[in-house]
């Protein structure tokens, strides 16, 4: 059994996904994947998330996916999953596993920033929110992640999202003391024990990115504190289901993996990569 048995951080057209939740599952199954979740994003009250969301009732969201199980069983396992963002206004409970992720921080002047939607948002929250310190901007980035993995997600979601933007350190420097200390304190938040750390291609497969997330050094520190990872393409279109494995797979052994977590019906399992 090979990692690629398992894709569970996808998205559909019912939130910001390019492809139905159909055409992700057929798409899935022809590229020999066992294990598939449908992970879309969780209703926020936020402005900004109005169309690339779930609805607050998601009463037909659990019906679609349920639905494919059905079809697919005994051929492909189909599990029920979402990706509850930090400015939820719902609680994940009722699924079989969960995707926590911070893609804002809530500053103290009430605004939400979010942190992967562009140059204009991260200025924005840098100049108005942080004197114009971009590595301040970091810092509230983490305390938000440090909030989402204290609630013992299934997975943490693309933990350094932040840097998403930051090709060549354009807004920040990843190598600096202040970055790393930030990156560390909400890394160390997680419960290596309940906690699943991912190794997502998501920025890779839009463009923005030429590596997976997270960066080597939390991998790293994450083996030491004894943790496991998975490996997800966070796809949003059906060509997209098993992106940048190879790649993952050379990030999870740089840092010293041997092997990778699985989810399935029955709960995890460990694969070598």
């Amino acid at each position: 059994m090979t990692p690629c048995c398992c894709s569970v951080h996808t998205h559909a057209t019912c939130c910001d996904g390019k492809s139905t939740l159909v055409e992700m599952a057929a798409a899935a199954y022809a590229a020999g994947v066992k294990y598939f979740g449908v992970s879309c994003h969780s209703h926020t009250p936020l402005e900004l998330d109005v169309g690339y969301v779930l609805p607050a009732d998601m009463t037909d969201y659990r019906r679609s996916v349920l639905a494919l199980r059905a079809e697919y069983a005994g051929r492909m396992e189909v599990l029920l999953g979402l990706e509850w963002d930090s400015q939820s206004d719902i609680f994940p409970e009722g699924f079989d596993y969960w995707i926590g992720s911070a893609h804002y921080q809530r500053r103290e002047n009430g605004v939400c920033y979010a942190a992967d939607w562009g140059e204009e948002a991260f200025t924005a929250c840098r100049d108005e929110a942080c004197g114009g310190d971009a590595l301040a901007v970091t810092e509230g980035y983490f305390r938000e992640v440090a909030r989402v993995a204290a609630m013992k997600p299934t997975i943490l979601g693309h933990m350094d999202l932040i840097t998403k933007l930051n090709a060549g350190n354009r807004f920040f420097d990843e190598t600096s003391p202040r970055y790393e200390k930030a990156a560390l304190e909400a890394l160390h938040t997680a419960d290596p024990m309940a906690t699943l750390l991912e190794i997502n291609t998501g920025g890779m497969a839009r463009g923005y990115r030429d590596a997976p997330y997270p960066a080597l050094f939390l991998l790293k520190e994450w083996r030491t504190m004894g943790g496991r990872i998975i490996l997800t393409s966070d796809s949003h279109s059906a060509d997209t289901i098993l992106y940048g494995y190879g790649d993952s797979i050379a990030l999870a052994k740089a840092a010293g993996f041997e092997r990778s977590t699985i989810l399935t019906l029955n709960g995890p399992t460990e694969c070598r990569i």
